[in-house]
């Protein structure tokens, strides 16, 4: 027996992937979109890749990198045609940005790279912000790029530790 879903054609498919876009906390990829348009059984990969295509054609989304955003033009007609999708896609779609929205924030609160040097060593940069800014960008020097991402990696899953235990040190006297 066929999927059969809420969302019917190219345009239903087009109102979902705009909805989705002007909710979430941030630019999203690709695979984030399909996950959450995936909500309606109507939905199929190759379907939305045409949608998502045309959206950004039309200058309803753009696009950085593998990173898609909505665009004043999107979030304008979004506004105006959300209530055409139904109730239930809309709900779903609301239930499952809320997890993906606190990941999204959370990348944007905790960030972290390491740029390697000619001489093997690497510059680690950690950063924490929030909603009003930087609470913290520190550069570090480190003497092999395992080493920085090791540190890297650390920073991203306890950054509010490391953050108190060198506010702690610095206040030491």
């Amino acid at each position: 027996m066929p999927r059969v879903g809420f969302i019917q054609d190219e345009l239903d498919l087009k109102l979902l992937v705009l909805y989705i876009a002007a909710r979430a906390a941030a630019p999203i990829t690709f695979l984030q979109l399909l996950e959450l348009a995936l909500c309606d059984a109507g939905v199929d990969y190759f379907s939305l890749t045409q949608a998502v295509g045309h959206l950004v054609e039309t200058g309803h989304l753009s696009q950085e990198g593998e990173r898609y955003a909505i665009t004043e033009k999107g979030r304008h007609n979004s506004e105006i045609c959300q209530s055409s999708l139904p109730f239930s896609v809309r709900r779903r779609c609301d239930e499952n940005l809320v997890t993906l929205n606190e990941a999204l924030r959370r990348e944007q609160q905790v960030q972290s790279g390491v740029t390697p040097h000619p001489d093997g060593t690497c510059t680690v940069r950690l950063a924490l912000f929030d909603d009003r800014g930087a609470l913290m960008e520190l550069n570090v020097l480190s003497p092999s790029l395992a080493q920085g991402d090791e540190l890297a990696a650390r920073f991203k899953r306890a950054p509010e530790q490391m953050f108190h235990r060198l506010l702690a040190a610095l206040e030491e006297e």
